[in-house]
């Protein structure tokens, strides 16, 4: 968390709050978030950058400045808030970029795990992170073809491996139970074992789930807030994801929680059974 649909909303929130906005000051209180270069060039480097566009790839941000790309990642609570220069800053606020309009962009991170990258312009592709990852999972990126044919090479597991953004970018626990559950496979199900109809069904969910977690703005779990302060919409429509012990909306029984890969994983006993291999 945040996954792929509170990403895409955070970034939608920022080009509304900060296009065209030049950087005065930037100021940095744990540097551990920056991840390179040395916090000091960072700051100094971002110096009369103007914000001009604002592209996700999976899980990340990737903010066009006028010479620069912003990677951000934000990890398990990291996110952003718009202030004017005079609203008090809260804590955990970790960075702050100052601009010349006497507003400011305030990133917070609970928890610290978020990570920022300062990167020539148009280079974002190389970075090690966004190198490795799968596709979008819209049709034109996501071909049912590859993804049937990558599913085969694996026995493992089918929820970790979708987890690992290898086959398709942007799944977090969230969205794989739910895919999973729309798609009536059991999180356990070994990859290479999955029927083409299953698969097909699976590659259909994948895609429906994320977009209709993207037109709600996100699942807004715990802290969860986009760049304007509002809160995502689809924790109202999760089916299995956090519903341990709620009737299963398909047949009625009880929905159930087990770990997987030491993931807190929902499913429905009766609608997703695990098969053996024959």
């Amino acid at each position: 968390m945040p996954e792929l649909p509170e990403v895409e909303a955070v970034r939608i929130g920022l080009e509304q709050l900060v296009k065209g906005k030049e950087i005065k000051e930037v100021v940095v209180n744990w540097g551990r978030i920056i991840e390179s270069p040395e916090v000091e060039l960072f700051k100094t480097e971002l110096i009369g950058e103007v914000f001009e566009r604002f592209n996700r790839r999976g899980k990340f941000l990737i903010l066009g400045l006028t010479h620069y790309e912003l990677i951000s990642h934000l990890r398990m609570e990291g996110k952003y808030e718009f202030h004017s220069s005079d609203d008090e800053v809260q804590k955990h606020t970790h960075v702050i970029f100052k601009f010349t309009d006497h507003t400011e962009l305030r990133y917070l991170d609970v928890r610290k795990f978020g990570r920022m990258t300062l990167v020539p312009k148009d280079e974002a592709s190389s970075y090690k992170g966004i190198q490795k990852l799968g596709p979008e999972p819209i049709g034109s990126d996501f071909e049912l073809a590859i993804f049937s044919k990558q599913l085969k090479r694996s026995s493992k597991a089918i929820k970790p491996l979708l987890l690992d953004q290898k086959l398709v970018t942007g799944l977090g626990n969230i969205y794989v139970d739910e895919a999973l559950f729309e798609a009536a496979i059991h999180p356990e199900q070994p990859a290479d074992t999955l029927k083409p109809k299953e698969v097909a069904a699976l590659h259909k969910a994948i895609i429906e789930v994320l977009g209709r977690a993207v037109e709600a703005g996100g699942t807004t779990i715990r802290t969860y807030k986009n760049a304007l302060g509002e809160a995502g919409k689809f924790q109202h429509a999760l089916n299995v994801y956090g519903q341990t012990g709620a009737p299963c909306p398909t047949c009625g029984e009880p929905i159930t929680k087990i770990k997987v890969a030491q993931r807190g994983t929902h499913y429905c006993t009766s609608c997703q059974k695990l098969r053996r291999p024959n």
